[in-house]
């Protein structure tokens, strides 16, 4: 398979959420099948539709020759080496990973849609992600930074 670059949302708001975040980031680094290209500096922000501290978010670019199935099931074997449990939508989180953009596919399956439906509605990612890939555009939707000015409300500082 060819490789692909792929973006992964990273966030965490229970334990150690900083040290979650940078842990989360090195297995990236190690992923079987995947290389760290690049991670956002980490931010800080207010949970949106969810309870609990303020979350720390980053994003990872890697480069991957994993199907997005097998690299979502990554993300989650991640997910759980720190204990995430999914008692209910958008419960606080000892770690989060989302499959963000895979190349410029649109995948739209029963485990997974690609673009993430709320990348363009989150500061937490689309800044991070902006960060990362200035010019970037998420198919079917256009441009990222056109994206910004709906998110300006939302709060987000940089670490």
């Amino acid at each position: 398979m060819a490789q692909v670059t792929a973006y992964i949302g990273i966030g965490a708001n229970l334990g150690d959420a900083r040290a979650n975040v940078a842990d989360a980031i090195a297995r990236l680094a190690h992923l079987p099948g995947a290389t760290l290209v690049a991670a956002s500096a980490s931010y800080r922000t207010a949970p949106i539709d969810s309870s609990g501290d303020d979350y720390i978010n980053a994003v990872a670019r890697i480069t991957t020759t994993l199907p997005a199935e097998a690299l979502l099931l990554a993300l989650h074997a991640i997910e759980a080496a720190h204990g995430r449990e999914r008692p209910y939508r958008n419960a606080p989180r000892t770690l989060d990973l989302d499959l963000l953009l895979y190349g410029a596919e649109q995948i739209a399956s029963t485990t997974l849609t690609v673009p993430h439906p709320r990348l363009t509605e989150r500061a937490f990612v689309l800044v991070p992600l902006l960060e990362l890939a200035p010019a970037i555009t998420v198919p079917g939707k256009g441009a990222a930074s056109d994206y910004l000015a709906g998110v300006a409300g939302q709060a987000i500082s940089r670490l």
